[in-house]
C-alpha cells in the first residue's frame, strides 16, 4: 500500500457494512486509497491492537497513513475527502452542530444495522 493509504476497518459478517465498503472502494479517488480489513482479521488484531473488537464492531474504524485512528462518524468526512464524487460533502461536516446531529445519526444507525441488513439484504 502506498504512503497515503488509509486502513478501513469494517465488521464483514454484517451485509450493511460490506454494502459501505463496497461503496467506499468503488468510489475512492485512486486504486490505494484504501486498505480494507474484517474487524475480526488476524490482521486487524495484529495492526492494530488498540482497535478493540467490542469497539471495532460498534463501529468502522478508519486508520490514518499517520496513525490517526477515526471511529463512527469521525471516520466519514475523512472517507469523503477520498472519493472522487464526493469530496466536497465532507465540508458539511465542519457546519455548526454537524458533529452532534453525525454522532447521533450514526450510532442510532449503527445500533440497528443488523436489522436494518434483514430487511435489505432478505
Amino acid at each position: 500500500m502506498g504512503s497515503h493509504t488509509a486502513v478501513l476497518i469494517f465488521d464483514a459478517e454484517c451485509p450493511v457494512c460490506r454494502a459501505a465498503a463496497d461503496w467506499v472502494r468503488r468510489n475512492a479517488a485512486a486504486p490505494d486509497a484504501f486498505e480494507f480489513l474484517p474487524c475480526r482479521s488476524e490482521g486487524t488484531r495484529t495492526r492494530f491492537p488498540a482497535i478493540g473488537e467490542s469497539a471495532c464492531l460498534r463501529a468502522m474504524h478508519l486508520v490514518l497513513p499517520d496513525g490517526t485512528i477515526l471511529a463512527g462518524e469521525q471516520a466519514l468526512p475523512e472517507i469523503l475527502r477520498r472519493t472522487r464524487r464526493y469530496r466536497r460533502a465532507a465540508g458539511l461536516f465542519q457546519l455548526p452542530g454537524a458533529g452532534i446531529v453525525s454522532r447521533l445519526l450514526y450510532r442510532a444507525f449503527a445500533a440497528r444495522r443488523h436489522r436494518i441488513a434483514k430487511r435489505l439484504f432478505p
